[in-house]
């Protein structure tokens, strides 16, 4: 498994902006959502980007000091289920929380995860999904983690345990 590559943007080695905390952020390449008005436009096209193995990012984050946890954002993560999947699940080993940024919404996820076992598997790893397309006439620059109003916070563990999305409450450490 750790053979696995993936499409990857950009690493922020420390951001408070991208989740609660100090987060190291891993930024995927390809976006089929495209959304008018998206923060990373350059992450939109799958050819773009550099070609990382999925071991390579686990000894990334592995060397990461003083990280409260780690964000995949976009780009559209679920894009790349299967080298995700693997890497948040061995991120979770490590004791670190994990955010996951989706255009997607957490309906659609749970219908794509019927279809995909590695979108289930990166959902079940999550502890806060921030989902929905970014929709530039709801832009909100207050709201925290995220960048229009129809994007939501969502707790992930009872959101899947409960079968419906429940939200993430910011007083809630992760």
């Amino acid at each position: 498994m750790t053979a696995m590559k993936l499409k990857v943007a950009g690493i922020v080695p420390e951001s408070i902006v991208d989740g609660p905390g100090i987060r190291l952020v891993l930024f995927v390449q390809g976006c089929s959502h495209r959304c008018p008005g998206c923060h990373n436009p350059e992450t939109h096209d799958p050819a773009g980007g550099t070609l990382w193995s999925a071991a390579d990012l686990l000894r990334r984050i592995k060397a990461a000091r003083g990280i409260d946890g780690v964000t995949f954002s976009g780009g559209e993560p679920f894009e790349q289920p299967r080298p995700l999947a693997y890497l948040a699940e061995k991120v979770k080993g490590l004791g670190l929380n994990l955010v996951l940024y989706s255009g997607y919404t957490f309906e659609q996820l749970l219908a794509m995860g019927d279809r995909e076992p590695a979108v289930s598997r990166l959902l079940e790893a999550g502890d806060l999904l921030v989902d929905g397309p970014y929709v530039a006439g709801e832009r909100d620059l207050s709201l925290p983690y995220r960048g229009s109003k129809n994007q939501r916070l969502l707790d992930l563990p009872a959101s899947l345990r409960l079968g419906a999305p429940q939200p993430w409450e910011a007083r809630r450490r992760l």
